[in-house]
């Protein structure tokens, strides 16, 4: 058994030399190439394949220093060539940056494992947070040029490593969350970024942060709102229309889909609730004073809804929807009449009404003329029993194309 044991070691050693000696090789020619001045994408190259080639060298340390170290002498040269006035590829540029970052992240990991006796020695962390805190703006500016031509998941992805950052050992004591101004825009344009792409999670990632960014947050609140109703979550997607409301109740996003929400479960209390809240702030304003009248059209209070509605027509006689609404709260009126069975006693009052929505309609009717299935049973019904033979006769060829 111990000789068959030592067999197997000694076929192990045997097949574990020559990949020592290939990645010794290697390694040595990186260097090389980074002692010469020149072909650090060649040096690059060697690390990024020896990676590829074993899993096992995910966990060298020195293939990433080498690869670390590549990756530097290359930003080098093209820092320079950009000082200097240069041309170079600005993506290629920014790229550099992100993979220095990434690079630095992946060894910091692997240089704060535990030796052999539970000890943590790390040895590149403070240098390597120095340089890269350097170059911190580059990932920021980075990801807006990414986003101005459009390629979005690439801007997500810088946006990204710049926000995550803070949260990295590797840069331990710089305490971005706190000091760095700059992190609410950029989560800020993350979300931008994951919105555009229409994915919810990223969309909603940076959502603390985003919302800081007290220029934009009303933005970033409409964002989760569509990135909730995505993932169909219709309670945080209520919530955050509420939330944004509270906040911004002009601004046109959140307060018509809050009301459309609540009118949807057939709850106008909720939305005349909402209505009313916008209007204790903007008495006047058109969109709360429209969303009013048809919450109490819905409650069935028609005085109350042609009285907003008056008003509503007052400050803009152009809208339709004020004109709809009284004429459907005036042939409501009847049909309120017509349940009671009195048909004598409540003939004329119902002819009143009749006669008091007709205007109305029509006039909903020439402001909306395509809104066929709204207004021509309205007009047949007023027509019919005002007794108007060639009104009603027009609007009856019209019901029966409908």
């Amino acid at each position: 058994m111990k000789k068959q044991k030592t067999m197997v070691l000694l076929l192990l050693l045997l097949m574990i030399t020559p990949c020592l000696r290939a990645q010794k090789k290697e390694l040595s020619q990186a260097r090389s190439y980074i002692k010469s001045g020149k072909d650090f994408d060649k040096a690059e190259k060697l690390m990024t394949d020896l990676l590829k080639k074993d899993s096992a060298n995910r966990t060298n340390e020195k293939i990433y220093l080498t690869w670390f170290q590549a990756v530097t002498e290359q930003y080098k040269a093209a820092n320079e060539k950009l000082y200097l006035k240069q041309k170079y590829d600005t993506a290629a540029f920014f790229n550099l940056t992100r993979r220095l970052y990434s690079i630095a992240e992946t060894l910091d990991t692997l240089d704060a494992r535990p030796d052999e006796k539970g000890r943590v020695k790390i040895r590149y962390r403070e240098d390597h947070a120095e340089m890269l805190d350097q170059l911190r703006p580059n990932l920021y500016f980075g990801g807006t040029y990414f986003l101005r031509k459009e390629e979005l998941p690439t801007a997500y992805d810088f946006f990204e490593t710049y926000l995550d950052a803070a949260s990295k050992p590797l840069f331990t004591g710089y305490d971005y969350q706190e000091k760095d101004k700059r992190m609410p825009e950029a989560a800020y344009w993350a979300s931008y970024a994951g919105y555009k792409m229409q994915d919810a999670v990223k969309t909603l990632k940076y959502f603390d942060w985003a919302v800081k960014d007290e220029e934009r947050a009303k933005f970033v609140m409409q964002y989760a709102c569509e990135a909730y109703n995505w993932q169909k979550d219709e309670q945080a997607y209520l919530f955050m229309l509420k939330r944004g409301f509270d906040n911004y109740p002009d601004f046109p996003y959140f307060f018509p889909r809050l009301v459309d929400y609540y009118n949807a479960k057939e709850r106008p209390d909720s939305a005349l609730y909402y209505a009313e809240e916008a209007l204790e702030e903007y008495p006047d304003g058109q969109i709360f004073l429209l969303a009013k009248s048809l919450a109490l059209l819905n409650l069935e209070r028609y005085d109350e809804c042609i009285k907003v509605s008056e008003h509503l027509i007052a400050l803009n006689d152009s809208l339709p929807e004020p004109y709809f609404n009284i004429a459907t709260a005036k042939l409501n009126q009847v049909l309120a009449l017509d349940r009671r069975n009195q048909p004598r006693v409540y003939r004329s009052q119902m002819h009143k009404l009749y006669a008091e929505a007709r205007p109305y309609m029509e006039a909903y009717r020439k402001l909306a003329p395509d809104e066929k299935q709204k207004w021509a049973p309205a007009l047949y019904r007023i027509y019919l029993n005002l007794n108007m033979g060639k009104q009603f006769e027009e609007i009856d060829k019209i019901m029966r194309k409908l």
